[in-house]
C-alpha cells in the first residue's frame, strides 16, 4: 500500500506542477480555452488519444471482454472504428469555422442564441453522463487499491472529483493537454508491458493462448459450473434482442465520437487543418494499438485470473488490475492501478474543460451577455465556477450508482446522446444549405430528448429480470424496462437526423443562413478567416 501510494502522490505532485505551471500562461480566454492554438500535431494526436482511452477503455472494456468474450470485445471495434468519421468528415471544418466550442459551428450561420442553448444542454448532457463513468471506474479503483485504509468508495469519488476541479479552474486547457499527454504515454507503456507479460505467461505461443481462451471456466450465478468459448458471439447480446442492441451499440459508438464534445474542442488548440488531420492520425495510430491490445487485456483476465476471482473482487472494472497482480505482484499491480488513475484524472479535466467552456462561452457571453463581456476575465471566471457544478453533479450521481456499474456501459450511454443530438446538426450545417434555425434546435432536442428518455426507460435505469451485471448497481425505478434495448441508438440516432430534417422543411427558409453557407463552405474548406476570428 504504501508503494502504490508513492506512485499515486507522485502522479498528483507532477500534474499539480503542470497546472501551476500553465496557470501562469492562461491569462487570455485564447490560452484557457485553446491553449492558444499553438499545440502541435504530434501533442495534439497524443491529448486526443488520452482523451479518449479513457477508464471506459482501460477498465470497463477488459472487463466485459473478460466476462463476455467476443461480445466485450465488439466495444472495442466500435471505439476503433469511430475516428474514421472524426477523420474523414469532422476535424477539418470544426477547426476552420469554430473557436472555443462545437456551438460555434452552428451559430455560425444560424441565429446564435437558440442554437447556441441547446447545444450547451447537449454538451453539458453528454460530458456529465460520460464523467459520471471515470467517477465510478476512479471510486473503484481507489477503494479496492486502498482497501482497510479507511478510503471506500465515496472518498475516492469526491477526491478524484476535487482534483479535476483544480486540473481545470487554475490550469485551463494548457494543463488539460500537457496531463492527458502524460496519461497517454503512461497508458501505453502499461498497456503493451502487461499485455507483453500475458503472452509471456503463454510462452508466447498465439495458439495455446487462443486454446485458452475457447475453454473458459466460471461459475453462473446459481453456483453451476459451465466451460464457454468467449470467441462465440451471444455471451452477452442474447436473443431476443441481442442483435438488435449489439447493432445499437455499433451505431452510437461510430457516429457517436464525432460529436463528442470533449473531443471536438482538441481540434481548437491547433494553429491550422492541415495540424488537425495529422493530429487525427497521431490519434487514430495509438487508439488503434491501444484497443488491439485490449484482446490480451481482457482474454487474459478471463484465462489467468478467472471471472469468478474477479466477480468477489471488485467486479468487472477490475479485470486489468487484478491481471496485473496475478502476474507481476502487488508493485506491479500498484503501477497499473495509478496508471488507471492518470487514464480517470486527464479524461475527467478534459471533460470538464469542455462542458464549462461550453457554458461559459455559449451560454453567458453570447446569451445572457449577447456576445460581450464586461470585463476581460469574466469568461474564464464563469468557466471556473461552471467546473465546479459539473464537478458537484458528477460526483453525486457517480456516488448513487455505485461501484458496480461498468464504465464501458455508461461511456456507451454518452455516445448514443452525443450522435443522436450533436452529429446531425453538425453535418448538416456543414453540408446542408437549406438547413436553418428551426432544423438545428428541432434536431438537437429531439435527438437529446429522445436518447435520454429511452435510457430512462432503459434497462440502465429501470429493474429487469434477471439483473444486468454491467448495468447501473443500484437500478433507480423497481419496475420492469418499458424500452428493452441498454442502448437507444438505433431508435434515438435515425429520431435525431429526422428531427433536423422536419425542423428545416417545416420552418420558413432563411435566406441569410443560406447565403453564409457558401462563405461557410470556403472557410471550412481553406482555413480563410478563422485566425482573424480566434484574435477577436
Amino acid at each position: 500500500m504504501t508503494f502504490t501510494l508513492v506512485l499515486f502522490l507522485a502522479f498528483i505532485a507532477v500534474t499539480l506542477g503542470i497546472t501551476a505551471w500553465a496557470s501562469r500562461r492562461s491569462g487570455s480566454s485564447a490560452s484557457y480555452f485553446a491553449a492558444n492554438r499553438q499545440i502541435s500535431a504530434w501533442q495534439n494526436g497524443v491529448a486526443v488519444a488520452g482523451d479518449y482511452m479513457s477508464a471506459a477503455s482501460f477498465l470497463g472494456i477488459a472487463g466485459l471482454i473478460a466476462f463476455f468474450g467476443y461480445d466485450g470485445f465488439m466495444y472495442s471495434v466500435g471505439f476503433l472504428v469511430a475516428y474514421l468519421t472524426v477523420l474523414l468528415v469532422v476535424a477539418e471544418p470544426l477547426r476552420n469555422i469554430g473557436k472555443y466550442t462545437m456551438a460555434d459551428v452552428l451559430a455560425y450561420r444560424l441565429h446564435p442564441r437558440p442554437v447556441r442553448a441547446m447545444a450547451s444542454l447537449s454538451t453539458l448532457v453528454v460530458s456529465t453522463i460520460y464523467m459520471i463513468a471515470q467517477m465510478v471506474g476512479a471510486g473503484a479503483l481507489v477503494a479496492l487499491l486502498l482497501k482497510g485504509s479507511g478510503i471506500n468508495y465515496q472518498t475516492a469519488v469526491v477526491g478524484v472529483g476535487v482534483l479535476m476541479i483544480v486540473y481545470v479552474v487554475f490550469g485551463g486547457m494548457i494543463a488539460t493537454t500537457w496531463v492527458q499527454i502524460i496519461k497517454a504515454i503512461l497508458l501505453m507503456a502499461g498497456t503493451v508491458l502487461l499485455s507483453t507479460i500475458v503472452l509471456a505467461h503463454y510462452g508466447f505461443s498465439l495458439s495455446q493462448f487462443f486454446n485458452d481462451v475457447a475453454q473458459v471456466h466460471y461459475h453462473t450465478p446459481d453456483g453451476k459450473e459451465v466451460v464457454k468459448d468467449f470467441f462465440t458471439p451471444g455471451l452477452r447480446y442474447k436473443p431476443p434482442f441481442g442483435a438488435l442492441d449489439l447493432l445499437s451499440l455499433g451505431m452510437a459508438l461510430i457516429f457517436g465520437t464525432a460529436g463528442l464534445p470533449h473531443i471536438l474542442v482538441r481540434f481548437y488548440t491547433v494553429p491550422d487543418a492541415k495540424t488537425a488531420r495529422y493530429s487525427v492520425v497521431w490519434a487514430i495510430g495509438l487508439i488503434g494499438c491501444f484497443y488491439i491490445l485490449t484482446t490480451f487485456l481482457g482474454f487474459g483476465a478471463a484465462t489467468i485470473v478467472g471471472r469468478d476471482f474477479i466477480a468477489k473482487n471488485g467486479g468487472n472494472n477490475m479485470s486489468a488490475p487484478l491481471l496485473a497482480q496475478v502476474l507481476g505482484g502487488s508493485v506491479f499491480f500498484a503501477f497499473i492501478c495509478a496508471i488507471a488513475f492518470a487514464t480517470i484524472l486527464a479524461v475527467v479535466a478534459g471533460l470538464t474543460i469542455s462542458a464549462s467552456t461550453s457554458f461559459a462561452h455559449d451560454v453567458w457571453t453570447n446569451i445572457v451577455r449577447h456576445g460581450k463581456e464586461h470585463d476581460a476575465g469574466e469568461e474564464r471566471r464563469v468557466a471556473r465556477i461552471s467546473a465546479f457544478v459539473v464537478g458537484a453533479v458528477a460526483i453525486g450521481i457517480a456516488i448513487l450508482l455505485g461501484p458496480t456499474a461498468n464504465v464501458a456501459f455508461l461511456v456507451g450511454l454518452a455516445f448514443a446522446v452525443a450522435a443522436s443530438a450533436n452529429l446531425p446538426v453538425i453535418l448538416f450545417s456543414i453540408f446542408w444549405k437549406r438547413f436553418n434555425t428551426g432544423g438545428a434546435v428541432i434536431g438537437l432536442a429531439s435527438g437529446l430528448i429522445g436518447a435520454v428518455v429511452l435510457i430512462s426507460l432503459g434497462p440502465a435505469i429501470m429493474a429487469v429480470d434477471p439483473p444486468t451485471v454491467v448495468g447501473a448497481a443500484r437500478h433507480l425505478i423497481q419496475r420492469p424496462a418499458v424500452f428493452p434495448l441498454e442502448n437507444p441508438g438505433i431508435i434515438s440516432i435515425p429520431l435525431g437526423f429526422l428531427g433536423a430534417i422536419l425542423g428545416t422543411l417545416l420552418t420558413a427558409r432563411d435566406p441569410e443562413a443560406e447565403e453564409k453557407f457558401t462563405e461557410l463552405e470556403v472557410r471550412a474548406n481553406t482555413g480563410l478567416g478563422s485566425e482573424k476570428a480566434v484574435a477577436h
